[in-house]
């Protein structure tokens, strides 16, 4: 359902609610200042980008989204990809970049896409946001430690490189600020007060260093003065090529941001007993990153931390989501140009922490004892995240993993030689009133039997099994009882075998056939040589057609026979009209 939120909650608004989702807005707001400041420099942009995009993109996340707390903003998740576009691309290629993956959400969005992004494999996210959390503590350490050097590398092993090469210009004041930082965020939150600590931390440590005179790198000495308001709307000018080339960071942007805000919106219903509407908030999202970038923003999704803290605040509604982006539009204006004060080693350490629970570590290392395939998705993504490229990663994980898939639906699937079975004396389960053994298989007739699904990871083992015959048989019965669903590679793989088998003279019948795989055959045509007489329901009416195509007499089902559930579901679900 494509209604926001706020359209819900508006109906059963009274003011106890607008006065506890006023507070709730001011208490995100103090918060998201501290951080759009430092995810905006930790990605390779000015601070007041980071204060642009928590306003306009945060209030129209929570004016159109699908969730009702939901905090929208500049995240550690973006820092990477933002990064690495700016630094090949300039500041017009991330605002292309940035407003192609809002075109590319809203899409989703109206395509009903928002479930079908919850089934990215767990390692691939995992990967990638340790990666990122990583990353991000990287690119920290030069301001954390104070440490006079040009221009970072690109690199990760560059940066750490760099690093070794300068640690004896340390500074230590620049240490300090960032020790207190660091102790401040982890003792405050245990004093129970509400005031948030990283804008505790903040102004703190700007007093500090302002009173004290401390030689430390401020925001100012390096980007100079934040100007306070918004900028004029405008567009960027890039050639068709670089638009081109922009198509998959726009594609990972609009990924990222879809995870991300549906991560943070499913915990948030967990936190508030609420249910979001995934597919208005992706449709929010990309409206935010569409309209953001014109004001000179960056990417923008839900942000699990600050919108955790709009919960415990007592924010219910949209509406403390737009107050947070009202108080941080105050903030920009009344105290933007004293923003220029604010210590570099004060946002590093705000940013360490935050890459500390980004990392997700207790969850890492708990994925490391996860089943091989598993591991090998989660430290590949990872690994390609950190030492490569952001994209590059989540395209192969996403790829691997899908192989993988593969493979496990290949090993669940098996093809078995049920006549070939009982000549080897092999046991089956006879309590099964379906059994076979309680059947006599007239001579010339070979039973195979397919079990689990029959996509395209098990088509090839099909093929292969099932040709593997040592004799011609007069008729072939596969029977599909416990084959819950067939995809077109299936279906190609049975056409293979049929046209096989009738080039050798052999007839094929098909039973058992449940609902899902029955209407696959029945729309895409049946196979060559298989007529609707050779589709039965159930294993009875196969061995009686084999009988009479062998000229035997019929015999009479067995005492204990049951209907099978494909019987079942043909019932239910009748064969549809040609070309339906």
């Amino acid at each position: 359902m494509l209604v926001p939120k706020l359209v819900t909650t508006l109906r059963t608004y009274d003011r106890s609610q607008l006065a506890s989702d006023l507070v709730a807005g001011v208490i995100v707001g103090v918060v998201a200042l501290p951080l759009a400041i430092a995810f905006a420099i930790a990605s390779g942009v000015s601070p007041e980008r980071g204060l642009y995009t928590a306003v306009i993109a945060g209030f129209i996340i929570s004016a159109l989204g699908g969730s009702r707390v939901q905090i929208g903003g500049p995240t550690g998740a973006f820092v990477v990809i933002v990064y690495g576009i700016v630094q090949r691309y300039g500041i017009d290629g991330l605002t292309v970049a940035t407003l192609m993956g809002g075109c590319i959400l809203v899409g989703f969005g109206f395509a009903r896409f928002g479930a079908a992004i919850k089934f990215i494999p767990f390692p691939v996210v995992i990967g990638f946001t340790s990666g990122i959390a990583l990353i991000i503590f990287s690119g920290q350490v030069k301001d954390l430690l104070g440490l006079s050097m040009g221009a970072l590398p690109a690199d990760f092993l560059g940066k750490w490189a760099a690093y070794g090469r300068h640690l004896g210009h340390v500074n230590l004041w620049a240490l300090l600020i960032s020790a207190v930082t660091l102790a401040i965020l982890v003792l405050w939150p245990r004093l129970g007060v509400r005031l948030p600590g990283p804008f505790v931390a903040l102004v703190l440590t700007t007093l500090a260093a302002q009173a004290f005179h401390l030689p430390v790198e401020t925001i100012g000495s390096r980007f100079g003065v934040i100007h306070a308001g918004l900028p004029r709307p405008s567009l960027p000018h890039i050639s068709f090529a670089t638009a081109a080339a922009l198509v998959g960071p726009a594609f990972t942007i609009a990924l990222l941001s879809g995870i991300e805000s549906l991560l943070s919106a499913v915990v948030s219903d967990g936190m508030i007993g609420g249910k979001h509407r995934s597919n208005m908030e992706l449709v929010a999202q990309g409206v935010a990153n569409i309209v953001s970038p014109l004001f000179g923003g960056i990417p923008a999704t839900g942000a699990i931390a600050r919108t955790a803290t709009n919960v415990k605040s007592g924010g219910r509604t949209p509406v403390a989501g737009m107050t947070h982006a009202v108080t941080l539009l105050l903030i920009t204006v009344a105290f933007g140009r004293w923003a220029r004060l604010i210590p570099l080693a004060t946002l590093a350490g705000i940013l360490v922490v935050v890459s500390y629970h980004m990392s997700e570590w207790r969850t890492f290392r708990a994925e490391l004892r996860a089943p091989r395939s598993d591991l090998v998705v989660l430290l590949t993504t990872f690994l390609l995240t950190v030492l490569v490229d952001l994209t590059v990663a989540v395209e192969v994980g996403m790829v691997l993993a899908a192989f993988l898939f593969m493979r496990r639906m290949a090993e669940v699937t098996n093809v078995s030689a049920i006549t070939r079975e009982f000549d080897e004396g092999a046991d089956e389960d006879e309590s099964d009133p379906n059994s076979l053994r309680r059947r006599a298989v007239p001579a010339g007739v070979e039973v195979y039997e397919v079990n689990g699904p029959f996509f395209f990871g098990a088509a090839e083992k099909f093929k292969e099994t099932i040709t593997d015959l040592r004799r011609t048989p007069k008729v072939l019965i596969i029977r599909m009882r416990n084959v819950p669903a067939m995809d077109s590679t299936g279906l190609h793989a049975l056409r293979d075998v049929v046209a096989r088998f009738r080039r050798l003279g052999t007839r094929v019948i098909l039973s058992d056939v449940h609902a899902q795989p029955m209407v696959a055959l029945q729309r895409s045509g049946l196979p060559a040589g298989l007529a609707e007489d050779d589709l039965v329901g159930n294993i009875d009416d196969a061995l009686n057609v084999a009988r009479r195509h062998l000229g035997l007499e019929a015999a009479p089902a067995p005492p204990f026979a049951v209907p099978t559930v494909a019987r079942e579901d043909r019932r239910r679900h009748p064969r549809p009209p040609d070309g339906g």
